[in-house]
């Protein structure tokens, strides 16, 4: 028994050692992928924490958006934000501010509000370039990059419901024959209504109206060789465009409103055409949109008005991007405007724009309701003319409405201005083209010219080389003392200006428009400081007879900050240019504002 046993104990076998291998293997690899998992979970979150834990810090970017576009950028700028871009280590935010395009081009070339406005932008998306081609022309350098368009709308007439009936039973009416239908006793009659009588617009100042700018330029282009534009400062010059002007002016209704919201507010409460001072308007088409829905912070309209599609090339506000250049902006910001700008032309962003009454490449539907729009498909475009052009217009615009400008030039002539002012041309030279210009051009007005540098004139530093004279009647003698401009000798403005200023108060001519407009390029060289000519100026000036001094900076030498407090003191404004060669621009821009 005791051997059995024996036996029994040596047989015995053991648990396989297989099946534990295998399982602690599975085990441990269990172990390790939930390890891994764990691992590559905490290194995500730890980047995503990086991600948005803006390492550098966060960063703000501020537009400063027409309010007819400021709800989509807004509602864009939102959807930027969601995707948490960063910027050199900072997480940007944008800040939309819905600010009318003249209250910022005011605020940057004269003095942001902060208080009213808050932080001045660092860029800048306006209904059209022609605000951008102004901002340019009294300080280019603050603009940072070029502007791209984010959207656009055409430019269309508004009008009642019955003229709106009339003008598009037969072939579109085009801005083309606007001049002539608007010189006919009872234009009306072409439409079957003579007794609305004579075919009247409202045209609210182009200078701060970019569709009227617009309006007036696509009626202009039909003296083009296409009729389609662009218009150029050469044709400005020619007699029959000349006569085209004045025909517009003088069709145009006295008295009408000066903004297009006031204008169309008039127009929709009037009892019919007939007894209207007026009997449509140009307007863009978001701006109409949203006067007839009252999106534009007054009540909508018990009649709205009627959106007039117009034949043959027609204008359209571009709703440039800007980004703007200025000490207060870094690089950060402006490489994050750049992005941004790129995004709101993504097709999604591009469908905000429309479904707020703009055009843009998105597709989309247009907003509804929308009382009194067509949104007619787009016709053929209008060649937009260049910055110096648009300038030109409505300084020609201005002298033809006005007809009472008398300016006194008063120029530089000292050695800067014969310094290299590009295209292998001196300051002086730019200078002498845009006045040479400027008399070719002027419908109606007087001009006088004076010249300054140390000695220029004996022992004077001042001397006028063209007495006060109607334009029109003394181009000859005017383009001569142009002529006579030469660069010598050392800057000296002080007394020059003095000299200048208490001749045309001695000629005041009362009941016009008394200016005096300066181009300085050199630095300051002796006679008395700032402060003292500002004295002297505030002595003599006579609020019975006001004269505003507006000056053009040209190259680094003026000292800005003296000059537009000379400037300002005057109700005049400062431009400062980089060189002569945008001097036409500006001259026409400074033109362009009576007063």
């Amino acid at each position: 028994m005791a051997r059995h046993r024996t036996l029994m104990t040596r047989v015995r076998r053991g648990i396989a050692r297989w099946p534990i291998v295998v399982v602690a293997l599975a085990v441990l690899a269990g172990l390790g992928w939930t390890g891994w998992m764990w691992v590559d979970s905490v290194l995500d979150h730890r980047a995503a924490a990086l991600l948005t834990s803006c390492p550098a810090g966060e960063s703000t970017l501020r537009i400063a958006v027409t309010p007819s576009a400021a709800d989509p950028i807004r509602a864009a700028a939102e959807n930027w934000t969601k995707q948490h871009p960063i910027v050199n280590d900072h997480c940007v935010r944008v800040q939309v501010q819905s600010v009318d395009s003249e209250t910022v081009l005011t605020g940057l070339t004269q003095n942001w509000d902060e208080g009213r406005l808050g932080p001045r932008p660092d860029a800048w998306l306006p209904d059209s370039t022609l605000w951008v081609n102004r901002l340019s022309a009294q300080n280019n350098n603050l603009i940072g990059a070029a502007g791209i368009s984010v959207a656009t709308s055409p430019v269309v007439l508004a009008t009642q419901s019955a003229a709106y009936d009339a003008l598009t039973a037969g072939n579109l009416l085009r801005w083309t024959d606007l001049p002539a239908l608007s010189a006919e006793p009872a234009g009306w009659s072409r439409y079957g209504r003579p007794q609305w009588g004579k075919f009247r617009l409202a045209v609210p100042d182009p200078a701060t109206s970019p569709a009227s700018a617009m309006a007036i330029q696509s009626a202009l282009a039909g003296a083009t060789a296409q009729g389609t534009g662009p218009v150029t400062t050469a044709m400005l010059a020619e007699q029959p465009v000349k006569n085209l002007i004045t025909q517009l002016v003088s069709s145009r209704a006295g008295g009408a409103p000066a903004t297009p919201q006031d204008a169309m507010d008039g127009l929709s409460k009037a009892a019919d055409v007939g007894t209207a001072s007026y009997g449509a308007v140009p307007v863009t088409e978001v701006d109409l949109y949203r006067r007839n829905v009252g999106k534009d912070g007054a009540p909508a309209p018990a009649n709205p008005l009627y959106e007039v599609p117009m034949g043959g090339a027609s204008p359209r506000a571009d709703f440039p991007f800007v980004t703007l250049a200025g000490d207060w902006i870094n690089s950060i910001q402006g490489t994050a405007a750049q992005q941004f700008r790129d995004f709101l032309r993504r097709p999604e962003q591009q469908r905000l724009l429309v479904t707020a009454g703009l055009r843009g490449e998105g597709g989309g539907e247009h907003p509804k309701p929308a009382p009194g729009m067509r949104w007619p498909a787009p016709t053929e475009q209008l060649v937009p003319a260049d910055a110096t052009t648009t300038q030109q217009i409505s300084a020609s615009w201005t002298a033809a409405v006005e007809g009472d400008l008398v300016v006194s030039a008063l120029v530089d002539v000292s050695a800067p201005m014969g310094q290299d002012g590009g295209d292998g041309r001196s300051q002086l030279d730019w200078v002498k083209d845009a006045l040479n210009g400027q008399i070719d051009r002027t419908v109606s007005g007087s001009l006088g010219l004076w010249t300054f540098a140390r000695a220029v004139d004996g022992d004077r530093n001042y001397r006028q080389v063209a007495p006060v004279a109607s334009v029109g009647d003394h181009v000859e003698q005017l383009h001569a003392a142009v002529g006579q401009l030469a660069p010598a000798g050392a800057p000296q403005l002080d007394d020059s200006l003095l000299a200048v200023y208490r001749s045309v108060l001695d000629g005041y001519q009362a009941g016009k428009h008394n200016r005096i407009v300066v181009v300085v390029g050199g630095a300051e060289a002796g006679g008395p400081n700032a402060d003292q000519l500002r004295g002297q100026l505030d002595r003599l000036r006579d609020p019975a007879r006001p004269v505003p001094i507006s000056i053009i900076a040209v190259g680094t030498g003026p000292d800005r900050d003296q000059l537009g407090a000379i400037a300002r003191a005057s109700g005049g404004t400062l431009s400062v240019l980089r060189s002569a060669k945008g001097i036409d621009a500006t001259l026409g821009q400074l033109l362009s504002v009576a007063g």
